[in-house]
């Protein structure tokens, strides 16, 4: 079976990385939160549960009115 080797690099840095943190999901969050306030940069944003709700609801009230 043919194997990526991008791909079986990016598996071997992710297990050394998860083993820095004993496996612990806890850690490795906390760990990237640290970075991400470091770097005074946004990581990763959702929106949240209400804003998707809203855009959703708009978007389908939207497409009644288009189709009637």
């Amino acid at each position: 079976m043919w194997t990526d080797p991008i791909v079986e690099e990016i598996h071997k840095i992710r297990q050394e990385h998860a083993a820095k943190f004993n496996y612990d999901l806890r850690a490795i969050v906390r760990e990237y939160q640290r970075r991400q306030k470091l770097s005074g940069k946004k990581i990763v944003s959702f929106i949240r549960k209400s804003e998707h709700n809203v855009a959703h609801t708009q978007r389908y009230e939207k497409q009644e009115l288009v189709e009637a």
